[in-house]
This record gives structure tokens, sequence and C-alpha cells, in this order.
């Protein structure tokens, strides 16, 4: 099972890229993030032509998550659990039976949280705490599951260009890793890393400054594995060639391939 997940930034400004890399790629499941449209406006049946079920919680203009799956949901949960007055879009959770037996299957989008001295800045580690609790009562079911989406944490110095540059970001301040790490302390395995040794790998690329063409870029964007998916994976990489193609999104896809 090949699950990749990407922030399309617009679903409906990137449709021609994303349809195009669907064909290309085939991945079985996709999570898709940053789709900044209402469940009403996402375009199903473009997606649902080319064989995908598709599940969808957006948001109109901001955030929003959705999963393409090749084969049916058994479930579909949406929101993250732990503040019922959050009215952000950032979590959509699925089941999928699978030779192996169900696997869940998480899109999210983690909160920026810039500027560090605003409200964002709290939200984002009040998420990452609500993430973690919800993580620890899956773990209880001793299943498969995959976390996957923007995180907007940079995990290590290897993953960013210049770490000094960002040192006091959001994405990489000390409290954002401390929470990050928290959450891979409880047995949770970093795919792409557990993969793939090689350090100044990209997921995102700023519009600014000619960061893509100087290779600029973070790594942000990360399959997060339950010990059961771990222990079943096979295969990660990074799609940079979408980053190239017009009217791209800043983030690439990343996937990894288990053998369910």
């Amino acid at each position: 099972m090949k699950i990749a997940t990407w922030n399309v930034n617009s679903i409906r400004a990137r449709l021609e890229n994303v349809i195009s890399w669907l064909k290309e790629t085939s991945p079985d499941v996709a999570c898709l993030q940053e789709i900044k449209t209402v469940d009403e406006t996402f375009p199903r049946e473009a997606l649902e032509d080319l064989g995908y079920n598709v599940a969808v919680h957006g948001q109109k203009s901001y955030n929003g998550v959705a999963i393409l799956s090749k084969s049916p949901f058994d479930e579909v949960t949406p929101r993250l659990p732990g503040d019922d007055s959050d009215e952000q879009a950032r979590y959509l959770q699925a089941t999928i039976s699978t030779g192996a037996g169900a696997v869940t299957i998480a899109s999210i989008y983690a909160p920026n949280g810039n500027p560090v001295s605003s409200e964002k800045y709290a939200y984002k580690l009040d998420w990452m705490t609500r993430l973690r609790a919800h993580i620890q009562d899956l773990l209880r079911t001793e299943e498969s599951f995959v976390i996957a989406g923007d995180y907007n944490v940079i995990p290590h110095d290897d993953d960013v260009h210049n770490p000094a540059a960002w040192a006091e970001d959001a994405l990489f301040r000390p409290e954002t890793l401390r929470s990050y790490r928290a959450i891979l302390n409880l047995g949770l395995t970093d795919a792409f890393r557990a993969c793939e040794q090689a350090s100044h790998q990209y997921t995102f690329w700023d519009y600014q400054a000619g960061a893509w063409p100087k290779d600029h870029g973070i790594r942000i964007d990360h399959h997060l594995l339950s010990p059961q998916a771990a222990d079943r994976l096979q295969a990660s990489g990074i799609d940079r060639f979408v980053r190239g193609w017009e009217k791209a999104s800043d983030h690439v896809p990343i996937w990894i391939e288990l053998d369910v």
C-alpha cells in the first residue's frame, strides 16, 4: 500500500497538478492538506473519476484536509478530539481494510504557529498536545496506523538548509521540537528517516527569495507510524519533481509503502 501526503495549497488552484500527479504516481491513499474549500465545493467528481473514494473535512478559504483511497473507507472521523470549540479543519481520520487487517490513516494539517509572540503559537502547542493524547488512544488499539501530513515541524538541523535562519521560527522553536519529540517518544517511527539517512531532503520550498532553484528548503511533511505499521514499512520517498511544475504548491508529496 502506497500512502502519500501532500499540502496542495488550494485544491481548486492545483487540481490539474493533483490529477497529473495521481495519474503518474498512483498512490493507494493520498492525504491532502490545506485544500482551502468547504466540503460542498471540493472537486470530488474529478478525483472519483480516477478511481478514488473521497473523504473531506473542509473549511472556507483556510485549512482543510482530505483523504483519497482506492479502497472503500470502513469509517471516517473528522476533527481532532480535545477541544469542541476548535472550528479549524485540521484533522481527518479514516480506517481501511487490507489483507493484513485494518489500517487507520489520518491526514493532518498542524498549525503554523507564527508569530511566536501571538496566540497562534499557544494554539499550535495546544493542538500538538491534543494530537499526542489522541495518538495515545490509538496506540491502545494495538493496530496499524499512519498519521500523515504537514506537521509544520522541522525535526532536526539536517532537515533545514540554514538552521540559524529558522531558529526563532515557530516551526523550529525548542518548545515545538519538545512537543514533536513527545509524540515520537510514544513509540512512533518517522517513516522517511527510517528509510533515508541522507541529510537535507526537503518537502517545502518558500515562494520567496529563489528558495526552490537554490534548494533552500525544509522537511516539515511527515508520516509517523505506529509500531505495527512500522513493522510493515518497505520504502519512503519525496516527489520533488512536482515543485518544478507550473502553478506548483510550495510543498511536494512525500510517500511510504507498507506491506499489507
